[in-house]
């Protein structure tokens, strides 16, 4: 397994985590008030499910098993997928602190934006591959 597909798995594994962690204390929530800001976590919660979980996890799978060059490089420009994993987790990252920074949501447009143009980048890098 390449190296950047074993670290995408591996972050994504870890966004699931954390993911599963903050929905956990929402639901317990539900039953038996911790705290009623706990539902501030709601969009860090959806973030890490679908975008950190998911969408990496799909990506870092199809950088692995998409097949590759006969010639090295075999699996094409990899510093370019590199930068795209670093821009989405970066993205990630905004998106999650527009949640929680006062007068943050300014970061949320811009955090959707470097998603997804690292996911443009990624595709780049797969294209030539296909």
């Amino acid at each position: 397994m390449p190296r950047l597909s074993m670290w995408m798995i591996r972050t994504a594994l870890l966004e699931l985590g954390i993911g599963i962690t903050i929905g956990t204390l929402m639901l317990w929530n539900k039953g038996d008030v911790i705290d009623p800001l706990i539902w501030l976590a709601l969009t860090t919660h959806i973030e890490m499910l679908i975008f950190g979980w998911l969408m990496q996890l799909a990506l870092g799978v199809a950088f692995w098993i998409i097949p590759r060059f006969t010639q090295e490089p075999r699996y094409g420009n990899v510093r370019r997928g590199w930068i795209a994993f670093a821009m989405f987790n970066l993205g990630i990252l905004f998106v999650v602190l527009s949640s929680w920074v006062t007068g943050g949501e300014f970061l949320k447009p811009i955090g959707r934006l470097v998603e997804m143009g690292s996911v443009f980048m990624f595709v780049t890098v797969l294209w030539p591959r296909i």
